[in-house]
């Protein structure tokens, strides 16, 4: 009674065994298209608490910080994610601080090793020297050209008044610029502004 208590034991892990062989059987292109397409969707650098100085002619121009920063080279358009958002420092030539933008995402379309431009979404600001106050939800920043420009919402504040609007296009350090279509001109008293 025993001995046909293991035989049937015995019969059964080797049927599962040879079941387990056969069913167990993968196509080699649907595992590399698998992984294939896994690999698109990681960076192939992902670094965190990073610092970028960008310089032009021996000259600190521009400094990113971002909490992480994560690197698609391999992508058909390579580019740098920012999901954690990012705060960038512009300088004049004599390296003091003419503006600074931050904001909760971004993105950086790569041409080679240089970033072309740089898309920054959700709560964007900038500041520039004179104290003057960009808000936005998207603007997207052009290396080349030195401009920065959004068709979005904008709000303007300074010292003298708000301006608000749909789309802007703007020096890169936010000296100059002007409102697409405005919609609203508010003046505002020195005292106001001091209390937000």
């Amino acid at each position: 009674m025993v001995n046909l208590f293991f035989k049937k034991i015995n019969f059964i892990f080797t049927f599962l065994f040879f079941v387990s062989l056969f069913s167990c059987e993968n196509n080699i292109d649907e595992v590399n298209l698998v992984t294939s397409v896994s690999q698109q969707n990681l960076p192939n650098e992902s670094v965190k608490n990073v610092e970028i100085i960008y310089s032009d002619s021996a000259r600190v121009r521009a400094k990113l910080k971002s909490v992480e920063l994560n690197r698609y080279s391999t992508a058909k358009k390579p580019y740098m994610e920012m999901p954690k958002g990012l705060e960038v420092v512009f300088f004049n030539e004599h390296r003091k601080q003419q503006t600074k933008l931050t904001a909760n995402y971004g993105i950086g379309h790569e041409n080679g090793n240089n970033i072309q431009t740089m898309e920054v979404k959700n709560k964007v600001v900038v500041i520039n020297e004179k104290g003057e106050m960009l808000e936005t939800e998207h603007l997207i920043w052009n290396t080349l050209t030195k401009k920065i420009y959004t068709d979005e919402f904008v709000k303007i504040t300074t010292k003298d008044e708000i301006l608000m609007g749909n789309g802007l296009e703007a020096e890169q350090d936010f000296s100059e610029y002007e409102i697409k279509n405005v919609k609203g001109r508010i003046a505002v008293k020195d005292e106001e502004l001091n209390k937000k």
